[in-house]
């Protein structure tokens, strides 16, 4: 039997759950990278999801705290929609994906896990990234370590001005 090495998973089996959103706590800490946070705008903010469904996961929020679409002001759904475009076109040049997943899930019964704070997901899709582990090992393969993919995404990131 192989073993597969997800270190960042025993920060979450171990982590704290209190319930601080980390949407509003985890950039007023001011270290982007540990935080995963990739941009951090007037509006919106990008973080890698530290838990990902695939290679490239982000979440891309408003910066108020909000639980729904509808309780945002025009300029910041605008503005949610152009940072979330720009998202697209950033993993395309660093990751070259096939398409992508993008998903808003709002409310509990809708599978929001984080259903006080609105957030994005974005996931990079490749031909054939989805193998057997998922479906008969209840298993994802992540090819990277976080860290890394931060590193490759943060300078694509640092020129937006939005």
């Amino acid at each position: 039997m192989k073993s597969i090495w997800a270190p960042w998973r025993m920060d979450y089996i171990l982590g704290d759950k209190s319930e601080t959103c980390i949407f509003c706590s985890k950039p007023g800490e001011k270290n982007n990278k540990t935080n995963l946070v990739l941009y951090r705008g007037k509006l919106s903010m990008v973080m890698i999801n530290k838990y990902p469904y695939s290679y490239g996961h982000l979440l891309i929020t408003p910066n108020k705290h909000v639980r729904g679409l509808e309780d945002l002001e025009v300029s910041e759904v605008n503005n949610l929609s152009l940072v979330l475009q720009k998202s697209i076109i950033i993993l395309k040049e660093a990751f070259q994906p096939h398409g992508f997943n993008i998903g808003l899930n709002q409310g509990k019964v809708a599978g929001a896990g984080l259903e006080e704070h609105l957030h994005f997901h974005v996931v990079p899709r490749w031909i054939g990234d989805i193998n057997f582990m998922p479906l008969l090992a209840e298993t994802r393969v992540i090819p990277e370590h976080l860290d890394e993919t931060y590193d490759r995404l943060s300078p694509f990131f640092k020129q937006l001005d939005i």
